[in-house]
């Protein structure tokens, strides 16, 4: 098969999946409820003159700054797109495994890896850009008298909101080479999920060392620009660059483990 077969192949396998779609939904409302939920917030406070509506955030990045928590969605689906290989199917159906039959139409595994890699950037660019900026408007329709015209808006958030777009596909290939390694998505599931909502291990290095900027998901928070600067963190291209660095780093194991190892 070609690379634009094997793509298109893997496109329908990906947007056929239950777990993927639902990861795509989840994350989209997640993200969407919980901009409503602060915004609705913030403009009761302004509403009545509250001085700590403007404590946390402001007016233009209320919303916007929920962001890096939504990458949840894109997690799921990076991990999604390799762990359901390797679940077994049912018994009705003979309980093999997904990855024997993709590597019986396509023998050659770089092949097949380039292409889940390329459905997975194309599919989470799609899905971030979408919601990101979904967000963005309803948080600012929300706000009502409180909110800002489009154009200041895109002036003052486009930048930043690309920037989210390229940490949620940077994040989800990250998760996707992890899952590749391990060839189970419960680990990378448990990592990442609870770095991102629960506390994350990785911001609470850098109060330690300042070479804990150079994590992936620290370095690439620099494009969002949603958290307080920190004592070398790094500016938001810097940041991008080293997050890509290690996604193509990880991406490079896992291509090697995955053309090696025996399905």
């Amino acid at each position: 098969m070609t690379l634009r077969n094997t793509v298109a192949a893997e496109l329908r396998k990906l947007l056929a999946l239950p777990s993927a779609l639902i990861a795509l939904a989840l994350g989209a409302l997640a993200t969407l409820g919980l901009a409503a939920m602060s915004t609705r917030s913030m403009r009761s406070k302004l509403d009545l003159g509250d001085p700590t509506a403007l404590a946390h955030t402001t007016t233009m990045e209320v919303g916007f700054n929920l962001i890096p928590a939504g990458a949840i969605g894109a997690i799921v689906l990076g991990v999604v797109a390799v762990s359901s290989e390797y679940t077994p199917n049912g018994k009705d159906v003979g309980g093999g495994r997904q990855i024997l039959a993709s590597l019986t139409c396509t023998p050659r595994r770089g092949l097949l890896l380039a292409a889940k890699t390329i459905v997975l950037v194309l599919v989470t660019a799609v899905f971030a850009a979408v919601t990101i900026s979904a967000t963005i408007a309803l948080s600012q329709v929300l706000l009502g008298a409180h909110g800002h015209p489009p154009g200041e808006v895109v002036a003052a958030l486009g930048p930043r909101a690309a920037g989210g777009v390229a940490y949620w596909v940077l994040i989800a290939v990250i998760a996707f080479a992890v899952t590749v390694m391990t060839r189970s998505g419960i680990v990378p599931l448990i990592v990442f999920i609870a770095n991102t909502t629960l506390v994350s291990v990785t911001f609470l290095l850098t109060r330690l060392t300042p070479l804990a900027n150079y994590l992936p998901d620290v370095a690439g928070a620099a494009m969002v620009g949603v958290f307080a600067p920190t004592e070398g963190m790094l500016a938001p291209l810097p940041g991008g660059l080293v997050m890509a660095a290690w996604a193509a780093g990880l991406l490079a194991v896992a291509a090697r483990v995955f053309v090696r190892r025996d399905a």
